[in-house]
């Protein structure tokens, strides 16, 4: 099996080489990321300049980095190195939960891949475990379970998974979407001049059933997301209330 593996974190980050390191132990793999870090960065592409695809010494691995975002670097790992079985995004670090989705680069490049007909799998953990060098041995043997249970259902060609460092078991959940939690935050710069700090506000009382819920009870949480947004219910409601003709 040929695996990419990338991210939004950036080449240097401990969560990238964490997940290469267990990616290697189901097939070939190669690393391209991005040069710095391109968090929050969602689908973006970069189409206005051109971008570099450069080796670089990363000690075990192949490993190039792109001066582009997450989904330049699944694009160019495809083209510069395909054919390619799997994707695989993270480990982020922070959790990519609810409406986050929405934004995240590292679920981005998961999504590059399925757009790429690859399968695409995101990798993310808690923000304030995931500088701590402890937090790995704890959640990667959870990442491999949860690998190892995708792998065995080929129909999922995407998915997002969230691993708490206090993980106890698995769930298959559903993207929580009961509240939007973006917030901006006025504020003035040291000349007096405004300017704007955009952020998250805390989200409580998650659905059962949902990645937010998961996570928050110590789950694994393992969502399988899919590229097309319609909606079905509200197509069909719409074809019968005002059929259209050609």
């Amino acid at each position: 099996m040929r695996i990419l593996i990338s991210n939004d974190d950036g080449i240097y980050s401990p969560g990238l080489a964490a997940l290469a390191t267990v990616a290697m132990r189901f097939g070939e793999v190669v690393i391209v990321a991005p040069d710095v870090e391109q968090s929050s960065m969602s689908q973006a592409i970069t189409s206005s300049r051109p971008i570099s695809f450069r080796k670089t010494a990363l000690p075990g691995f192949e490993a190039y980095r792109v001066n582009g975002t997450p989904s330049d670097c699944v694009a160019l790992g495809a083209f510069n190195w395909g054919p390619i079985d799997l994707v695989l995004s993270g480990i982020n670090l922070g959790e990519n939960l609810g409406n986050a989705i929405w934004y995240s680069g590292t679920v981005a490049a998961a999504k590059q891949a399925a757009l790429l007909n690859i399968r695409g799998l995101a990798f993310s953990m808690p923000a304030g475990e995931a500088d701590k060098e402890p937090a790995y041995p704890l959640i990667l043997p959870w990442l491999e379970k949860a690998l190892v249970l995708l792998l065995a259902h080929p129909d999922i060609r995407l998915a997002n998974v969230n691993i708490p460092t206090a993980a106890h078991g698995m769930q298959w959940t559903r993207q929580s979407c009961r509240q939007y939690d973006g917030k901006v935050v006025p504020a003035t710069d040291p000349m007096g001049r405004k300017n704007f700090w955009y952020t998250v506000t805390p989200i409580t009382g998650a659905e059962e059933g949902t990645d937010r819920w998961a996570v928050a009870n110590n789950y694994v949480s393992i969502t399988p997301l899919r590229l097309d947004l319609t909606d079905d219910r509200m197509l069909e409601e719409g074809q019968l209330r005002h059929p259209l003709h050609r």
